[in-house]
């Protein structure tokens, strides 16, 4: 209930203290969740994760109130000052993840339960993004280009060696990061866009997971024998992150790649596509893995029965929506 109100405070507010205070409600109310099975791991993500969030608090506190001293609004549209607009977007740049503030993220998802990781990698994310979006006139275009940049690269780069899953899709989510800041000061409609779609599909990905038990690629190499329809669906689910068509995950990066060449950005639009191929890469190996690979069956090797767990409707629903939502394309172009 707290993260929800945490969140709905932020995206509604037009004061800054009160986007302020629904930011620390929602970190006050994820600290217990990630702390919640007491393992050593988790106590230390959830340090890191308060750390870090206080560390970005502090400074949205800071760049609200020198805008506040210069110019007399506590508007969130009104932020102005140039120093207020730069700790703004390192205050969010911060608590989104983006590059070079993204080093808490992997650690924190890591040391989660797949249920808290999904709640860090989309809700958590959803009130800086929405801070992003109401400040973005006032941001600087280069400073948002090379972060962008910069975090398709790195979280390119740093998910080819994980074998941890929640560490793969953490590098995922600070790839698809740079996608969505990109295109913020462009099109902000694009952004929430890319956003939705990112939500979805890693929101598919994690319910596979938690309903599989899977949590590295050693255990993604059993998945096939234990449930192969969901094990296929998990495939096409990477492979619709990684934003391959026709699937659902290539409509953002087709949209974003045509208004950065209609702004007339083609080599930064050329390098966000080359760089998306080594995010590619990694969703590949996953892939492989959930479906291709079979683990060696020798005389002593106990037989994987097949759960009998149901697979909950929430889980087929994003599944499908994350595999063919394409085609509504279209009836997005006209709504937009």
């Amino acid at each position: 209930i707290s993260l929800l109100l945490g969140t709905t405070i932020t995206i509604s507010s037009k004061h800054w203290m009160m986007a302020w205070t629904g930011l620390e409600i929602n970190t006050l109310a994820i600290i217990p969740l990630i702390s919640k099975s007491h393992h050593p791991r988790a106590i230390e993500a959830a340090t890191k994760y308060f750390l870090t969030q206080a560390a970005a608090s502090a400074l949205l506190l800071f760049s609200s109130m020198t805008n506040a001293w210069f110019t007399g609004q506590w508007d969130i549209t009104q932020l102005t000052h140039p120093t207020s607009c730069l700790l703004l977007t390192t205050a969010v740049s911060i608590k989104l993840g983006l590059t070079p503030f993204h080093f808490w993220f992997p650690e924190v998802l890591q040391g989660s339960s797949l249920t808290i990781g999904l709640l860090l990698a989309t809700l958590m994310k959803f009130p800086p993004t929405a801070l992003f979006i109401l400040t973005s006139p006032s941001l600087s275009p280069t400073l948002l280009t090379a972060m962008a940049i910069a975090s398709a690269a790195l979280g390119g780069w740093m998910g080819l060696k994980p074998t941890q899953i929640r560490k793969i899709l953490a590098f995922s989510s600070i790839s698809h990061l740079g996608w969505m800041t990109i295109i913020l000061l462009y099109n902000p409609k694009l952004t929430l866009l890319a956003f939705y779609l990112y939500c979805l599909m890693t929101s598919a990905i994690f319910l596979t997971l938690s309903t599989t038990k899977i949590t590295n690629l050693a255990t993604m190499m059993t998945a096939w024998t234990k449930i192969p329809p969901l094990a296929t669906t998990l495939m096409l689910a990477l492979l619709s992150l990684a934003g391959l068509p026709p699937l659902t995950g290539f409509l953002p990066k087709w949209l974003i790649i045509q208004e950065l060449t209609k702004q007339e950005m083609t080599p930064v639009a050329t390098a966000m596509a080359l760089l998306s191929l080594l995010g590619l890469f990694f969703y590949l190996r996953l892939a492989y893995c959930a479906t291709i690979t079979l683990p060696p069956n020798s005389s002593n090797h106990m037989k994987q029965w097949q759960t009998n767990k149901s697979v909950h409707i929430s889980t087929t629903t994003l599944i499908s929506l994350t595999i063919m939502l394409l085609p509504l394309s279209p009836m997005m172009f006209t709504t937009t």
